[in-house]
């Protein structure tokens, strides 16, 4: 490779050393570093690059990518000195990796909620229907059927790149991806061809990075401005922030919807737990995925296929055979026929559609028991609202904790009921493995319990230390099957 030609139109302030060298890696951690790496140093909210440097040559890295040139020079080593490094890491990974999104199709999807649900059974169904497939997604990327852990939404740019390049390699035609409204703004998809972009809706969600609803969707309008002439972008047209978000997108526009006409126009014929019949553009399939925005999901994943060419009646059968995706709506019965979900609803909107959900299927007027809580270092606004939330369609809500973080948890429980006039239904237990259990041992044959806001995390992250925590466990250690 010559190494000259990655940095073609990139503005470089200074450069020291020889693109004569020998590389075949690239990489943001250090700790990734091996004898035949470019080390990218970016300065993070949380650590700088830069720092770790001197630890990446040691390592063995042969050029180091900076923003900031560093006192101590490396004869041997060849350093790139570039200004606004964010902008541009994606775009020169891209050419380090040759332009993997020009031959992968690679499918965005974007959204408050539904991102992780769409992505990954997109990548399901195509598998079912004889294509090889990759994921990035919030909790598992996928190369082909070889599965990779993942720690954000969106990985890093450099990430994303070398994740195409080994999905090419494996045969892939297609990559199914989440893209957070935090990726678009820090620059973690430049350089990526998008083949097409799906839009669920938006709602509040992020205000502690994005600081106003208006940025939150100008951060998520980046991704449709990105996408090329031929992409295509298939959108929800219920949702009023549709029009805003494709006002100046160059792809081709196809809609889904519940409520107004669209593309792919969806009906909900019957909700019998815990089956779904639905219909889609007068074709008819009884599906696992339950509740009105699951309905958006199907429509999204269903428009998708038709884009991309599979057959119509082929792609509703398939849908049909899918579970949804790990930690959303997952449900669990006991011997005696009570009733677990969990669920990753973490924003006002997201636990109003799940309450709201189990409100539809609840016909016999069981008892519903909601235990959550909120993340800490996030948006505050949204504490009290999702309590009031929960309090409106559960008969019991326990508070708890959920990641806190470095905030104390008594005071995010605090803001998550500094707005009720009066604490009736309510109980406030801090050990989430406590709680859980008090809700789940109270529970009688069709009672059910909602256990929101961590779906299918491994940890709890408490005071900045991260211990091993799943809600799911915490269950099927009460719950007879």
């Amino acid at each position: 490779m010559e190494l000259e030609k990655i940095f073609i139109d990139i503005p470089i302030e200074k450069i020291h050393g020889s693109f004569d060298c020998s590389v075949s890696h690239m990489t943001l951690d250090s700790r990734d570093v091996r004898g035949d790496s470019i080390f990218v140093a970016i300065k993070g909210d949380k650590s700088d690059g830069h720092v770790f440097i001197d630890l990446a040559i040691q390592s063995g890295a042969l050029m180091i990518i900076c923003s900031v040139m560093p006192e101590k020079i490396h004869e041997n080593i060849t350093y790139v000195c570039i200004s606004n490094i964010e902008r541009f890491i994606g775009v020169i990974a891209s050419r380090f990796y040759g332009h993997p999104s020009e031959t992968l199709k690679v499918i965005g999807v974007t959204g408050t909620n539904g991102k992780t649900t769409i992505a990954t059974l997109l990548y399901k169904a195509v598998g079912h229907l004889g294509k090889k497939a990759g994921l990035i997604s919030t909790i598992e990327n996928y190369v082909c059927e070889k599965v990779l852990q993942t720690s954000n939404t969106t990985p890093d740019a450099i990430t994303i790149q070398r994740l195409f390049r080994e999905m090419i390699n494996a045969g892939c035609e297609y990559c199914f991806m989440e893209v957070s409204s935090h990726a678009l703004v820090l620059g973690r998809v430049n350089g990526i061809k998008f083949h097409g972009g799906i839009f669920t809706n938006l709602t509040l969600d992020h205000l502690d990075f994005h600081k106003t609803l208006s940025n939150y969707l100008e951060a998520k309008k980046l991704f449709f401005d990105m996408l090329p002439q031929g992409a295509f972008a298939l959108v929800n047209s219920d949702d009023e922030a549709t029009a805003k978000l494709t006002r100046d997108t160059k792809a081709t526009i196809s809609t889904y919807a519940l409520l107004k006409d669209a593309f792919y126009k969806g009906e909900i014929k019957e909700l019998v737990f815990p089956k779904m019949a639905f219909e889609i553009n007068g074709l008819q399939g009884n599906f696992k995925l339950v509740g009105d925005y699951n309905a958006y999901n199907i429509l999204a994943i269903y428009g998708t296929l038709q884009i991309l060419g599979f057959e119509p009646n082929k792609s509703i059968q398939i849908i049909e055979r899918l579970d949804g995706a790990r930690g959303r709506f997952e449900i669990l019965v006991s011997k005696l026929g009570a009733i677990a979900i969990i669920d990753y609803a973490h924003t006002p909107d997201g636990l109003q559609n799940v309450l709201k959900t189990i409100s539809n299927i609840n016909q016999n007027k069981h008892s519903i028991i909601t235990v959550f809580g909120c993340g800490g270092d996030r948006d505050r606004t949204k504490r009290p609202l999702m309590t009031e939330i929960a309090l409106r369609y559960s008969n019991k809500v326990i508070v708890t904790t959920d990641n806190s973080r470095s905030e104390n948890p008594e005071n995010i429980i605090a803001d998550m009921v500094a707005t009720l006039a009066e604490k009736t239904n309510i109980e406030i237990i801090l050990d989430r493995s406590l709680a859980i259990a008090t809700a789940v041992k109270s529970l009688q044959s069709g009672d059910i319990v909602l256990i929101a806001g961590k779906g299918h995390e491994m940890y709890q992250d408490i005071k900045g230390l991260k211990t091993h925590f799943s809600d799911r466990e915490e269950v099927e250690k009460i719950f007879t099957f």
